[in-house]
């Protein structure tokens, strides 16, 4: 059972995809929330979930006090449930049905303005590194100056390939999860 952990909409279970979807557990989610609110950068923030499944890392997210989630997912059946999930928990977020490239590239038809103070990259477990690279690097022009983006891996998976404008910030590990948290160098680091 998949379920909102905290926030406006505490305790609402969510559907979840019959196939080829992998819910992060609410054990990650708490420790991985509980680190963001530590940070402040949930509150009020635009959050972008990449390959969202059944959306539980983005609602979690506007559950908590972020302002408005966009989730994309290419699987229509998994976009379905989606829409159900923001329905059922009456949350702002939209649901974008569409591969992720294209989404980034702005190749949807779908007009989409403004930046992402906070992106959650959840792909599965087997994607290719390549795909993931390419994700990264269209994901330039969509992040604010002070975004995080968190990249959920499997602890067997190798490092993602960092395009020049991110720089880790943090990694943690939580038994087979390892979430990579990285974001644009501030003036600081130059």
């Amino acid at each position: 059972m998949t379920r909102i952990v905290s926030g406006s909409a505490k305790g609402r279970v969510l559907r979840v995809p019959p196939q080829g979807t992998r819910p992060t557990s609410e054990r990650v989610r708490e420790a991985l929330f509980s680190r963001l609110e530590h940070w402040g950068m949930i509150e009020g923030t635009r959050v972008l979930d990449l390959y969202a499944g059944t959306g539980a890392l983005g609602l979690e997210a506007v559950s908590r006090g972020a302002s408005d989630a966009v989730l994309v997912e290419k699987s229509p059946k998994a976009a379905r449930i989606l829409r159900e999930n923001v329905a059922l928990t009456e949350l702002d977020a939209g649901v974008r049905s569409a591969d992720v490239h294209a989404f980034l590239g702005g190749r949807t038809g779908e007009p989409l303005t403004g930046e992402f103070g906070l992106v959650f990259i959840d792909p599965p477990y087997d994607i290719d590194e390549d795909r993931l690279g390419k994700t990264l690097e269209l994901l330039g022009p969509w992040l604010s100056a002070d975004a995080l983006v968190i990249v959920e891996r499997s602890v067997r998976s190798p490092q993602p390939r960092w395009p020049v404008f991110l720089r880790v910030e943090d990694r943690r590990t939580w038994g087979d999860t390892v979430a990579w948290m990285v974001g644009p160098p501030t003036p600081k680091d130059s």
